[in-house]
């Protein structure tokens, strides 16, 4: 059963909702003051509570033509320049409206000029009233410090969705996912859509590659979902190990893309996200691994995506 449909059904089973009550009241009245009116009386409430249900349901925050302001909620650190920033959508029942694989725009005017940068969250499309973005702050960054400096309270400008790549089940047999750093996000995007789904069988293959190892932005998140589901494997990669790592060491090479993830086929996709200097790299090492060469800008129906 759905989240949606358990919603609905405890919508209409809770009293509290001021659903059964009223339209008992309704019918009961209307029978002591005058019985033929009886059939009409029960339209009528069984109007006023379809009504009601129908305007509890969730609505879609984000718009894709128009910059709305959205609350910061909550600031969780997870080190000295990354955190974790929730925002309020506008009603406690509204979903964001992202579909997975899609990110948002996040906008701010600085040092006069208008800057926007795209963020996928970290939160599910199915959590209500609320948005999760895992930033990590740069010292020349311009939205990263800016979210920084946030207090609670304040507001971001906000739209959305954007992008090519809109994941459903069954796109592909597997996937290799290559990710740098706080490109990890929309890889755990798809990822949690795939694995809450009982009934999706894809195989994901993901190399993380960060400098150190407390740099792994999510891991414990990474590895609970690892030693849950068979159809997971994730490998890490540190530029700078400490003594007793047992991951791989270095940068991401061809050697480990080959090892690691899925051989070129037509139902397999290579998902590429990370900082440019990377990306560059391993658009290269895929061409010569035998995927098909990626686009300037990646479409669904591409074999390597690049975020």
């Amino acid at each position: 059963m759905s989240e949606t449909t358990t919603d609905k059904r405890d919508l209409l089973k809770t009293p509290l909702h001021g659903l059964y009550i009223p339209m008992a009241l309704i019918v009961v009245g209307t029978a002591i003051v005058k019985l033929e009116w009886v059939p009409y009386s029960i339209i009528l409430a069984l109007s006023l509570g379809a009504l009601k249900v129908w305007r509890g349901q969730p609505t879609k925050a984000l718009r894709p033509d128009k910059y709305q302001e959205f609350e910061l909620k909550e600031k969780t650190i997870l080190s000295h320049n990354t955190a974790i920033y929730r925002f309020s959508l506008h009603n406690p029942q509204d979903l964001l409206g992202l579909p997975i694989g899609q990110h948002l725009s996040i906008s701010a005017v600085i040092n006069g000029k208008d800057i926007a940068r795209s963020y996928t969250p970290v939160s599910s499309d199915d959590d209500r009233g609320y948005f999760d973005l895992l930033i990590k702050s740069y010292p020349t960054g311009n939205i990263s410090k800016y979210v920084a400096g946030l207090q609670v309270g304040q507001t971001i400008r906000a739209k959305g969705p954007k992008g090519n790549f809109v994941y459903t089940p069954g796109l592909v047999r597997a996937f290799g996912m290559i990710a740098g750093g706080t490109g990890i996000t929309p890889m755990l995007q798809v990822i949690r859509a795939i694995l809450k789904n009982p009934a999706d069988k894809t195989e994901i293959s993901l190399i993380f590659a960060n400098v150190n190892e407390e740099d792994i932005l999510l891991k414990e998140d990474l590895d609970d979902l690892a030693s849950k589901h068979e159809n997971l494997k994730v490998h890490y990669v540190l530029n700078n190990p400490k003594e007793g790592w047992t991951g791989g060491v270095g940068f991401v090479t061809a050697d480990m893309i080959k090892a690691l993830c899925p051989a070129p086929a037509s139902d397999i996709k290579i998902l590429l996200c990370g900082p440019p200097p990377m990306m560059s790299v391993m658009r290269k090492a895929t061409v010569e691994l035998g995927y098909e060469k990626p686009r300037l800008v990646s479409k669904l129906q591409d074999q390597v995506f690049l975020f």
